[in-house]
């Protein structure tokens, strides 16, 4: 089964979501805003994908937080990734041992099958 991370009102999320509706792909949204992810969760995507995939330099939660003062180097950025689910690149989908960060249709029909 697809596993979806991400915040429900998320509109990436949303279009992930919609996308696995519309072509009966089975999926399970684990929502940060009402489950904490674990920091071993993040460092296994770290595995396999670029931090730079994964950490949102653009969302509200960096701006807030301005992160942007402080350079943060890449290992900084995981620990701000495990201390704030908010600066995770959203939607985050996991299937056969494969991560997808961020709605990308095109990546989802290729590693689909559709």
């Amino acid at each position: 089964m697809v596993k979806v991370y991400g915040i429900k009102n998320c509109d990436s999320v949303k279009k992930a979501l919609s996308f696995f509706k519309k072509h009966a792909i089975e999926y399970e949204l684990f929502d940060f805003k009402t489950q904490e992810l674990p920091c071993e969760k993040i460092n296994y995507w770290l595995t396999k994908v670029d931090i730079n995939k994964l950490f949102n330099a653009r969302s509200t939660t960096y701006r807030n937080l301005k992160l942007k003062e402080l350079n943060l180097n890449d290992e900084e950025k995981a620990q701000w990734l495990c201390r704030e689910n908010l600066l995770i690149k959203r939607p985050v989908v996991e299937f056969d041992d494969e991560v997808i960060v961020g709605y990308n249709e095109q990546e989802y029909i290729t590693k689909f099958n559709i």
